[in-house]
């Protein structure tokens, strides 16, 4: 508002306002530029949440996240979510089951909490009770690994 007024002012023939007028606008640019980064890197964490955390976060992340956030991230979870069906055949193809490249095809879990039955592709259906330990393929159980119902144990 400063400004606007210094800049009527410089129009009306006061030519030493320029030099003041000039310094809040490139103060002005610059906090607008750090705030748009901010924002920037603001949502490229709420897109890596999606990867990390699947696409229910936890009730601790979600409370530091603005409402904006929260539809921005439901947005996005749709969004990936057609974009797997689409890809991949009938059933589509899920992405996020390999971040990391996996050094075997199983790995050793144990139960962290009680989750009742869990079917693997050959029809077996293994029961995750607290504190069991199975020996499951990796793909099958990386979710539930994300989400804290399983602990990948290394030897």
């Amino acid at each position: 508002e400063r400004n606007q007024a210094d800049v009527s002012e410089a129009k009306s023939g006061r030519t030493d306002l320029i030099f003041l007028i000039r310094f809040r606008h490139c103060c002005l640019l610059r906090n607008q530029r750090c705030v748009l980064a901010y924002l920037y890197d603001r949502l490229l964490r709420v897109r890596a949440l999606r990867w990390e955390y699947g696409s229910v976060l936890p009730n601790t992340i979600q409370f530091h996240m603005s409402a904006e956030e929260v539809e921005w991230f439901s947005r996005y979870k749709k969004s990936l979510a057609t974009y797997m069906r689409s890809v991949g055949g009938e059933e589509g193809l899920d992405l996020t089951q390999d971040i990391k490249p996996p050094k075997s095809l199983y790995i050793e879990v144990r139960c962290l909490r009680d989750h009742g039955e869990f079917e693997i592709d050959d029809g077996t259906t293994i029961l995750l009770k607290k504190n069991s330990q199975h020996f499951l393929p990796r793909w099958k159980c990386e979710q539930l690994i994300r989400q804290g119902i399983l602990e990948h144990i290394l030897s």
